[in-house]
């Protein structure tokens, strides 16, 4: 479903009209690195780790989709297959190609490789040459940047127009390289680190992108936001058998209504963050709430507001980046839904809206 841009930046609640069992069937888009390269732990994921996710997804029958046609079915409201899967490797490292393709190849598995164009070519990274023999063999190049620099970020007296020019020219630095290598103009980006401000998704939707993926974790479903889209990284501690298993049964927490929509703290640290959950089948009252660092959420039912909830941690959140993670079982016991707000807590990142 197209992103409604009206409500999204004008920095009010982010309402979106639920579409019965469109909404609740999802798509579980999967996020990689580096393959066997274990120097680099917390991008890395053990080559014969990925064998066993891959032969796991064989093994139980899921529909591996391309990024393309998870979008597809988005822009059309069609639902997404029972047991839906995706892949897509961020950065071009050469690791993708040596190790991770000669599986994906075996599989015939659709993938997704982010580019960020800056980096082609130099110490660790594939050439054009490659990743043009890639793109001819199938896989998707998507825009991951010319500089893959934290975006949001606003430099010294810095305008608003002058970030979004700066932003515009480094986005089309690399579209402009994609198309004179590879002969291709690629229609979804992701986000470099995941980042980004509710000015920065505009401004990649106006400049005609189908699609923007980042690296807060959770399930696509019918109504998902275009510009905004989850997926489960697979890196460090989380790149395991079972932590893949967990994620790929994982159903979409379905909210309607977020607020803010906008992930960078301006004021308030902790930030409040306020829901209105589409429950379906998930079990609300048993909800758990997740958050990174010496720390802990709560999250409460709001009065008087069915499904509306609210969330806050106990301490200010740590890091650049942060995430409120949501979970609920089943009502019968025997499944999970999963939702995760990205949370941005630095001073040289930019909110547009506060």
């Amino acid at each position: 479903m197209k992103l409604l841009l009206a409500g999204l930046f004008a920095g009010v609640l982010l309402a979106i009209p639920m579409l019965d069992g469109i909404a609740h069937a999802g798509a579980n888009v999967f996020l990689y690195h580096r393959f066997d390269e274990p120097h680099y732990s917390s991008t890395n994921i053990d080559i014969d780790v990925f064998a066993e996710q891959l032969a796991y997804l064989q093994e139980n029958q899921y529909r591996v989709l391309s990024l393309k046609e998870v979008v597809r079915r988005l822009e059309a409201g069609e639902p997404f297959p029972e047991k839906s899967a995706a892949l897509s490797v961020d950065d071009s490292f050469r690791s993708f190609k040596e190790q991770a393709m000669p599986l994906i190849r075996l599989y015939q598995y659709p993938v997704t490789l982010f580019v960020n164009s800056g980096s082609v070519g130099t110490s660790g990274y594939l050439s054009w040459k490659e990743l043009r023999a890639l793109a001819l063999e199938g896989v998707d190049i998507g825009n991951h940047s010319s500089s893959h620099d934290h975006l949001i970020d606003v430099r010294e007296s810095e305008t608003r127009e002058q970030w979004t020019a700066r932003v515009r020219q480094d986005i089309e630095k690399a579209q402009l390289l994609f198309e004179k290598h590879l002969k291709l103009t690629p229609d979804l980006l992701a986000y470099p680190y995941g980042e980004y401000n509710l000015a920065l998704a505009e401004l990649v939707q106006e400049m005609g992108f189908a699609a923007a993926f980042c690296q807060q974790s959770g399930v696509i479903h019918g109504t998902s936001n275009l510009m905004t889209l989850p997926r489960f990284p697979m890196g460090g501690p989380y790149a395991t058998l079972k932590g893949f298993r967990e994620k790929v049964h994982m159903k979409p927490l379905v909210v309607s209504q977020e607020h803010p929509a906008e992930p960078v703290i301006a004021e308030n640290n902790p930030p409040v963050l306020e829901l209105l959950i589409d429950a379906g089948d998930a079990d609300l009252g048993r909800m758990n709430c997740f958050v990174q660092g010496d720390n802990r959420c709560e999250v409460a039912a709001i009065k008087d507001r069915p499904g509306a909830y609210r969330v806050t941690a106990e301490k200010p959140l740590t890091g650049r980046r942060n995430k409120y993670t949501l979970t609920a079982p089943n009502r019968s016991g025997s499944g999970w839904y999963w939702y995760s707000q990205l949370w941005i807590n630095s001073s040289d990142a930019v909110n547009f809206v506060k």
